[in-house]
């Protein structure tokens, strides 16, 4: 994995964008070593915007300095795991100083630690409040660690939050920050995927329940509509065979079937991704080309090719000729937790589900496989295609 992750993340040229980024940043984390604030640096952009890029130079130039106290912060499993297997490759970046982040200020608080910087990676994934089940009684996980750092270098993706216990927009980030010095560093152009921005625009209209059309072909991006899941399966372990990571991935929502919770849709019945203390990355284990990936495994990881089951919490609304979001339907119940500091709206709910659907479609570089278990949505999506050929 830390192959792969070298590849993504400590690429050898860099845009001009993402020179320009790191060199600002360079000026703006000095300022605030020198300081004695709390000063925050927030990288902010959507998937596949090089944000993880720019975040591992800096990584790299600061956690290898001695006369640095440094730590890296990321709260998600895998990601968490294959940053670990990365430091090894790079010598002077300790594997201690990875965590996650209830491990990281629990210890930092009892042993009165303070650090110099604090890189913190998929930061909308931090604790917005306490949550006692995972160890962690604090109120919010960018306050500690601000607490604890002159300066947090967090990345943000708004678009990339699912659950209320780690909501994050942009008032309360700002609210969270408060009166400490902060400054934005916003990346927006498509690094991921070789996609076109218009056909990046295409997913992000679908899952943002606009009206339906064709999918632009203006690029060297493969896309594809599948009438059923079967046929996109043996499509997908095609294209896995051939360039290697190439996985199924679906949202929440698939009945119970005989007391089975796979993913079944007719010919197709594969098991979700299990979690395994392994170091390996999912999608680099062999077997799970026969499991079905979420956001769980997924988020923060390139793939080759996706191919995408819109799970039965989405529908299509003719009238509207749109795709509609069925909260009712999605059985993933973390994101409808309830928090006592605030109250969160069907809308909330539904731009949950809608960013978990709208993550996964960009998780493939070359190319997206997409069906759908809805029969109107999935119909429909196929004449769009078709009439295209």
């Amino acid at each position: 994995m830390s192959e792969i992750l070298k590849e993504q993340f400590l690429i050898d040229e860099l845009s001009d964008q993402q020179q320009t980024v790191i060199a600002e940043m360079n000026d703006y984390i000095a300022a605030g070593i020198r300081g004695n604030q709390h000063a925050v640096a927030i990288i902010q952009g959507a998937a596949g915007t090089g944000k993880s890029v720019v975040l591992m130079q800096l990584v790299k130039q600061y956690m290898t300095d001695k006369q640095y106290r440094t730590a890296l912060v990321v709260n998600h499993p895998e990601l968490y795991k294959a940053y670990q297997d990365l430091a090894e490759d790079i010598p002077g970046i300790k594997e201690r100083d990875i965590r996650r982040p209830t491990s990281l200020i629990n210890e930092a608080q009892k042993k009165n630690w303070s650090y110099d910087v604090i890189f913190v990676d998929e930061a909308h994934l931090l604790y917005s409040k306490s949550e006692p089940y995972a160890h962690y009684r604090g109120e919010n996980q960018l306050t500690d660690l601000m607490n604890l750092a002159k300066i947090v270098v967090v990345v943000y993706d708004f678009a990339q939050v699912f659950q209320s216990k780690m909501y994050w927009s942009k008032d309360l980030l700002f609210k969270t920050i408060g009166n400490h010095p902060h400054k934005q560093f916003d990346m927006d152009f498509q690094y991921r995927m070789v996609a076109s921005q218009e056909q990046v625009a295409w997913i992000d209209d679908l899952t943002a329940e606009k009206p339906i059309y064709a999918f632009p072909e203006n690029s060297s991006f493969e896309f594809e509509v599948f009438d059923t899941a079967g046929a996109l399966y043996e499509q997908i372990k095609l294209k896995n065979k051939e360039v290697g990571l190439s996985r199924v991935v679906a949202t929440s929502g698939f009945p119970r079937i005989d007391g089975r919770h796979n993913v079944e849709m007719d010919t197709f019945s594969k098991p979700w991704d299990e979690w395994d203390p392994q170091r390996m990355h999912w999608a680099k284990r062999e077997y799970s080309i026969d499991q079905v990936g979420t956001i769980y495994t997924l988020q923060g990881f390139d793939l080759n090719y996706v191919g995408m089951i819109i799970g039965p919490s989405f529908g299509y609304d003719a009238k509207m000729d749109a795709m509609t979001i069925i909260p009712s339907k999605y059985s993933h119940k973390e994101i409808f937790k309830k928090r006592s500091d605030m109250k969160f709206t069907e809308a909330q709910y539904k731009e949950f589900i809608a960013n978990v659907l709208n993550v996964l479609m960009k998780r493939g570089k070359f190319g997206l496989y997409l069906t759908a278990y809805d029969d109107d949505l999935r119909q429909r999506l196929v004449d769009l295609y078709q009439q295209k050929r």
